[in-house]
């Protein structure tokens, strides 16, 4: 039987997070760290409907599907013009919202034509600086291959592409992770490891904005890891456990540039899956129940604290988170 492409990503990472030699997992931690972690009953999943276009049917399957296309861009943020009081994620969920609001949703064949120059003006930002015209043209290049796909294989449809998951996450990650910007892998020492950050995350999303009905039913979205980006491992980095050794502190610190697939970035991503799949079994050894996605929540959340915010993060220019 063919492993599904979540189970590929717990074992390339428990793999990775074995031979790892920039970071390691403090086991001797993680006991005492879960109980510091609050009850999963009251973990609340919720989107924000200041940011997200929710309650409008096949529109806000349409909405989510296209904000997670473009749902990357963290080594980019330092340099992006962002509202006031939000983070890069938000300042771009927040535009695309108020696009929505102001002409309708985009169509497939809209998204499949789309330019960086429309992007800019979507997400208001600077057309004279480099660095977010890059990122406009990765935002550009993603929108056209979600709607060459969707009118190749879906007539066009966001919610044929939904439901041709069959209520699974697992098959809703391997249809979107056909298209280049979200198929997640990297190669480590001759291994190719998954993550498949944001195809687990539009599951999620649709999960959430449908309360796990309709569009948003998947019987196995207990089985999606951590949505491993740059904000959990460094939550779980300054909780101690994740511990980096101290040229990767220095390099972090200075505000250099990891490269994508490097093996320092592979190491972290990977090493904050399996982290957390360990503190989940854990948990579930206390009779508790709690999924990775869950404490992914909890923990991105968490990083949007002062204490997570006042010490750099790894950055890394990629469009895969």
């Amino acid at each position: 039987m063919t492993a599904s492409p979540l189970d590929r990503v717990r074992e390339a990472c428990r793999r990775v997070a074995e031979k790892s030699v920039h970071v390691r997992i403090n086991y001797a931690s993680i006991p005492a760290y879960l109980r510091s972690l609050p009850n999963p009953k009251t973990i609340r999943l919720q989107l924000d409907p200041a940011c997200h276009y929710l309650g409008r049917q096949k529109d806000t399957v349409a909405f989510l599907l296209t904000l997670d296309t473009i749902n990357f861009g963290s080594g980019f943020f330092p340099h992006m013009r962002k509202r006031e009081s939000m983070s890069g994620y938000f300042t771009v969920a927040a535009a695309l919202n108020d696009a929505y609001h102001q002409h309708g949703p985009f169509s497939a064949e809209q998204l499949a034509a789309i330019t960086a120059q429309r992007c800019t003006q979507i997400f208001d930002q600077d057309p004279a600086d480099n660095i977010m015209q890059e990122l406009m043209r990765h935002f550009a290049r993603a929108l056209n291959d979600l709607g060459r796909y969707l009118l190749t294989r879906f007539d066009g449809s966001f919610t044929s592409l939904v439901e041709a998951a069959g209520s699974s996450a697992a098959h809703l990650v391997h249809l979107l992770s056909q298209m280049r910007s979200f198929h997640d892998v990297q190669l480590y020492e001759g291994l190719e490891v998954p993550f498949y950050k944001r195809a687990q995350i539009a599951a999620a999303d649709l999960a959430i904005a449908f309360e796990g009905q309709r569009w948003g039913r998947f019987d196995d979205l207990q089985e999606l890891t951590i949505f491993a980006d740059n904000v959990v491992p460094h939550v779980l980095w300054i909780d101690g456990i994740l511990v980096y050794e101290p040229q990767l502190i220095e390099h972090i610190a200075t505000g250099m540039l990891l490269p994508a697939g490097s093996a320092e970035e592979v190491e972290i991503r990977a090493c904050a899956v399996h982290a957390v799949e360990l503190i989940k079994k854990q948990i579930h050894q206390t009779g508790r129940v709690v999924s990775s996605w869950q404490l992914d929540n909890l923990l991105w959340n968490r990083g949007r604290q002062p204490r997570y915010k006042a010490v750099a993060r790894h950055r890394t220019r990629t469009v895969f988170y």
